[in-house]
């Protein structure tokens, strides 16, 4: 009896998987479904633990008595107006390091020295001293050789010129990585060298480097706190002011942290979309 019930075991694990085999869409579905839960419990277990940790950190404050509701409703408003000053810098400033970056990137890949040799140098000085001190030497030191500048122009320049030399090496990068094949194979359709890099070489290049100017363009909105320095009327200005006048520094500074984050926040989520779906247009082609 023993070896008939194993025999009669055995019969339905072979049919179980012939079973499977014969609907594969199932299996399919199934691990699918499996992953689409894991996936929700991560998020949920995730935007959970984020509740508990801020929303713990938030009361704490609230308890210490040190953040006045009054003080954050009279000058909440006037602090976040820097807003939309702060974005325009750091948008702005951005846009104009890719194109120096772009230039940058062309002269270190040269073959001609004088060429090479200015970008080298624009790398080298750049990324050997502070951004402070560029700052400070574009809005303080040129007019001393005629050239001034108001403070929005002189902090805009100062913030791209930087990050130019930075994202210059990362350009430089993103063009050594196209495959040499792809260079000799539009040589050998008749295209001249600067054709192939501009309708090549550089549309694949700037696919390669997007997470890297969108991590820089974050470190940038942080950074561009430093043109208050030339008192460009930022987040950082107008919170720094309302801190020092009101000697309420702890409240004022508090609101521009909290802003600064949920700007990196903001921005780091559509850089995240931006990569997805640049990846699922790569593995479609």
């Amino acid at each position: 009896m023993s070896s008939s019930g194993g025999g009669g075991d055995l019969q339905k694990l072979v049919t179980m998987d012939s079973m499977a085999f014969a609907n594969p869409a199932a299996i399919v579905s199934d691990i699918a479904r499996a992953r689409t839960r894991a996936n929700l419990r991560f998020r949920l277990v995730f935007a959970l633990t984020w509740l508990i940790l801020v929303g713990g950190l938030a009361l704490a404050l609230a308890e210490s008595g040190k953040v006045d509701p009054a003080f954050l409703s009279k000058w909440g408003g006037f602090i976040l107006a820097g807003v939309p000053v702060t974005i325009f810098v750091s948008i702005t400033s951005i846009l104009l390091a890719i194109l120096f970056a772009i230039f940058g990137a062309l002269g270190r890949l040269s073959g001609t020295a004088p060429t090479y040799a200015i970008a080298t140098l624009y790398v080298s000085l750049v990324r050997g001293t502070p951004l402070i001190v560029q700052i400070y030497f574009i809005y303080l030191a040129l007019p001393q050789f005629g050239v001034v500048l108001d403070p929005l122009p002189s902090g805009i320049l100062a913030l791209s010129f930087n990050y130019g030399a930075y994202l210059t090496e990362i350009f430089r990068a993103g063009v050594e990585a196209i495959p040499r094949g792809q260079r000799e194979a539009a040589g050998a359709l008749g295209m001249t060298e600067a054709h192939t890099m501009r309708r090549v070489i550089l549309p694949q290049a700037v696919r390669i480097v997007i997470p890297a100017i969108g991590n820089d363009f974050i470190s940038m909105i942080k950074d561009s706190s430093l043109v208050s320095l030339v008192t460009i009327q930022e987040l950082f200005y107008r919170a720094n002011n309302v801190g020092t006048q009101t000697f309420r520094n702890f409240e004022a500074l508090l609101v521009a942290a909290v802003v600064y984050w949920v700007m990196t926040i903001v921005f780091s989520f559509f850089q995240e979309r931006l990569e997805k779906r640049m990846a699922e247009s790569d593995r479609r082609l």
